[in-house]
């Protein structure tokens, strides 16, 4: 059982909330290599990292119509209800995200406005590996197809049989996703970075992975393709007095440690019973789970912090910025109010971190890492670019211009004060 932390004085908080990661260094030697040797082989790189570390051969990594049809087959009709009334509620949430055209006269003659558009070439990345995670499918595939952007591209690692799993493709489809690819890992990234014979090139890449697919997203950015934020190993922290269930808290402990062997589990609390119990509790539980050896690894990480008061709760819990946070108090308005750096927030005792999870309709793709301190989960907006407009008419650059001028030349960029005194010469040479 893990050991309780009392009172741990701010100066000791980074080095015990320090997430069981390793080092970018470590990792990102092995990347390079990946990422050149697909930029300059293409599909054959591809090919052989996919039998390296996949350990499949395979005829073509492109999905058919017919695998599809035969995943989708496979899938039991309960799930299939499951999938599609999740589907339906994340729907609902990323619909309503939607926002109007903002448009405004910053003074007369001057107009300003901003719309959204589509980004149009977009690649999503589904992990397998010990579980293949169809959900997220629903959770960037959903809000893809809604900003309406125009090629959306799928890749997940093949299997042992060098399939996909056939949740995954059931969901695709039910998405509307045609274009799916069985590639993973760093390649699938490298692939949809340059682009290959079989691999579109795309413009942002979505979605979680291991610490390799988290680097190697990072380099992608320096190749000019945009992400949604660095995602990687998945980390719960709770905050739970004396109030809370102790076996509902040890199931949420549990369900995350269950992710992988780096995941990271940590719960605050201002009662040392509540610790106790949990800790306990987490024990029992962990006997009967199917991934028990995963869960214990990743309970080795797990943390039991005992503190003085909420205050000193919610500072520390803001100095970690988790992923996933659940708030199970008597003042959980409190805790809500002090919310500074989280992915995804979740309240109460019957409010179990799954249901962002699978089917609430909240996005369960997630800044990790502590970047949840900078960046959000995914979002609609993800999917969506920005652009500004902007209209002056001739009284409007009357009574602007001079000031552009002014700052222009201030800044001694004559060619920019030209473009105005010129049109504003213009002007006058009319009204006379």
């Amino acid at each position: 059982m893990a050991a309780i932390i009392n009172y741990p004085i701010r100066d000791t908080w980074e080095q015990i909330l320090q997430r069981p990661t390793q080092s970018v260094e470590a990792i990102e030697a092995v990347v390079n290599t990946v990422f050149l040797a697909v930029k300059q082989d293409g599909d054959s790189a591809i090919a052989r990292y996919t039998k390296q570390f996949d350990k499949v051969e395979l005829d073509s990594i492109v999905v058919s119509q017919k695998e599809i049809d035969d995943a989708t087959a496979a899938v039991s009709e309960d799930l299939k209800t499951a999938i599609q009334q999740a589907k339906s509620n994340i729907e609902v949430f990323h619909n309503a995200q939607k926002t109007t055209k903002v448009d405004v006269e910053t003074q007369p003659g001057v107009r300003c406005w901003q719309e959204k558009r589509p980004i149009e070439n977009v690649g999503l990345y589904i992990p397998g590996g010990t579980a293949p995670l169809f959900s997220t499918v629903l959770m960037l595939a959903v809000p893809a197809k809604i900003a309406g952007c125009k090629n959306i591209v799928l890749c997940s690692p093949p299997n042992a049989e060098g399939s996909i799993a056939n949740e995954i493709l059931y969901t695709a489809a039910l998405c509307g996703i045609t274009t799916i690819l069985k590639v993973g890992g760093i390649q699938a990234i490298a692939g949809l970075t340059f682009g290959t014979s079989s691999i579109p090139k795309v413009s942002k890449l979505f979605g979680p992975g291991n610490q390799y697919v988290t680097v190697a997203k990072q380099l992608a950015t320096k190749y000019g393709v945009a992400i949604d934020m660095p995602a990687g190993p998945s980390e719960l922290l709770i905050m739970a007095d004396k109030n809370a269930n102790p076996a509902f808290v040890a199931s949420d402990l549990l369900s995350q440690a269950e992710h992988g062997v780096d995941s990271q589990v940590i719960l605050v609390s201002t009662d040392e019973k509540m610790l106790l119990d949990t800790a306990i509790e987490v024990q029992l539980q962990t006997q009967d789970l199917n991934r028990k050896s995963i869960i214990e690894q990743a309970l080795e990480n797990m943390k039991l912090i005992l503190v003085e008061s909420n205050q000193e709760a919610v500072d520390l819990i803001n100095f970690y910025g988790p992923e996933h946070y659940i708030i199970s108090t008597d003042n959980n308005s409190f805790y809500i109010d002090h919310v500074i750096n989280a992915g995804s927030v979740f309240i109460g005792k019957y409010t179990p971190e799954s249901a962002g999870d699978y089917a609430s309709g909240t996005n369960h793709t997630l800044p990790t890492n502590g970047y949840a301190k900078a960046y959000s989960g995914v979002n609609l907006d993800s999917f969506l670019k920005n652009i500004t407009f902007q209209e002056i008419t001739k009284e409007g650059l009357s009574t602007i211009g001079n000031t552009i001028e002014l700052m222009a030349e201030a800044e001694g960029l004559m060619a920019h004060k030209n473009a105005v005194s010129i049109r504003l010469k213009s002007i006058g040479d009319e009204s006379e």
